[in-house]
């Protein structure tokens, strides 16, 4: 890590570095073109023999920018923006599986997450074995296939709030010769680095906690570059032997521990075009500068509100990893120190109904199909995000039908229990 600033100084001063008179804030680079003197100065760009900029579905500078304070807070080699976290997800997976190619995924992911890997890519020819993060080792060791080819989880699940044990993801996946993909958003790089623990590309929904305010979609992929592909090469084919569509380059030989990224840049971006717009990198870099004021205030009221809840008549059950009553509160200790998120999970005693009119009559917290941002917000997932499931699908995925997602904001924490103090009455 550069100088090795500390986060809050790396969420302040990486990524654009001015020099005598530039902009001292990172400008948005608001054009699709990039002109060029000579035609064989652009043809070395389209040969990937030289790095820079010809059209923004690929790159733009400004989304560069951004995309290295990612890496840098990660612990990264290499990082790339695109335009949603799903897109992020699927790129991530994509880059290195193909039709007829197997994934293992964690039950407790994400409802999109879990549809984009159980649905849309199994129309694609790519299986997915689902497992409880909780099991055993041995236990989901046998999920694995001859061609699985990575593991994807979360560090927090959304909305279940498990904490995934990292270090035996990694372990499981490295002992298969696949990489740990592993979904960061909910504790994002100030509160877990998942390649301290062994995980081998970290994803986020940038929509979420690192924008903070609910004003741009994006997502992001950071590679650690750890990960030896060449170990075993024909599983990893697009990244080891020639790609013919860029004159028979080898990614893993020409660009080392970038060749993950630049293969899903200069492949995926290229023919799928999932871009995050300069505009929205740009109001990202400026979520970003506060992240870690924004983490210890959400964390902090996100635990004051979760012990009002464990002490409510009313209220049936809490899960926070905060909470010591957690199950997983010693595993959120080792990953997450610092603190884990500002997202509760709860269910009331009177079930299902109670849950709906107790959100109906909140006043300060939204009901939005969103969380992680300045605002509190709340939704029930069984009937909003993830209402694609079946029953059996939301128990597996440790998302019970009662189950309320209490997303916690910057307001005062008092005003928040006020809130619900008032809305609990209604139940």
């Amino acid at each position: 890590m550069e100088n090795n600033y500390k986060k809050e100084t790396i969420c302040i001063q990486s990524g654009w570095k001015p020099v005598n008179g530039q902009p001292r804030v990172l400008p948005i680079i608001q054009s699709t073109t990039f002109k060029y003197d000579t035609s064989e100065q652009m043809g070395r760009l389209f040969d990937l023999e030289e790095s820079g900029y010809f059209y923004t579905r690929l790159q733009n500078p400004t989304n560069d920018f951004v995309a290295q304070k990612i890496c840098e807070l990660e612990g990264g080699a290499a990082a790339m923006l695109t335009s949603s976290g799903q897109a992020a997800n699927y790129y991530a997976v994509f880059n290195i599986c193909e039709a007829g190619d197997h994934v293992v995924l964690s039950s407790t992911v994400y409802g999109g997450t879990f549809n984009l890997l159980t649905v849309t890519m199994k129309k694609m020819g790519i299986q997915c074995t689902v497992v409880d993060p909780d099991a055993p080792e041995e236990e989901i060791a046998k999920a694995f296939q001859e061609n699985t080819k990575c593991v994807l989880a979360e560090t927090i699940a959304n909305p279940a709030l498990v904490v995934l044990d990292i270090e035996k993801f990694a372990r499981l996946a490295h002992s298969h010769q696949v990489p740990l993909i592993v979904d960061n958003t909910f504790a994002t790089p100030i509160n877990c680095n998942p390649f301290l623990w062994g995980a081998d590309i970290v994803t986020h929904s940038t929509t979420k906690y690192m924008d903070g305010h609910a004003m741009c979609v994006g997502g992001a992929i950071v590679d650690s570059g750890n990960f030896d592909w060449e170990s075993c090469p024909e599983k990893f084919p697009g990244l080891t032997t020639p790609d013919d569509s860029y004159h028979g380059i080898t990614y893993t030989k020409k660009f080392g521990k970038a060749a993950y990224i630049t293969k899903a840049t200069a492949q995926l971006m290229r023919d799928l075009g999932s871009i995050q717009a300069p505009q929205n990198a740009f109001l990202l870099n400026i979520g970003l500068e506060t992240l870690p004021l924004r983490m210890e205030r959400h964390c902090a009221n996100a635990l004051a509100v979760a012990e009002y809840l464990e002490s409510h008549d009313k209220v049936a059950w809490v899960n926070y990893p905060g909470l010591k009553s957690s199950r997983y509160y010693e595993l959120a200790k080792k990953y997450m120190p610092k603190g884990t998120c500002g997202v509760i999970s709860f269910g009331l005693k009177g079930g299902r109904k109670a849950a709906e009119k107790m959100m109906d009559h909140l006043k300060l917290a939204a009901i939005v199909t969103h969380v992680a941002d300045a605002r509190t917000c709340v939704l029930h997932p069984a009937s909003h995000t993830h209402r694609q499931m079946t029953d059996e699908q939301l128990v597996e995925a440790g998302v019970a039908p009662d189950l309320i997602r209490f997303s916690v904001g910057l307001e005062h924490m008092d005003d928040i229990i006020a809130d619900l103090e008032q809305a609990l009455r209604e139940v």
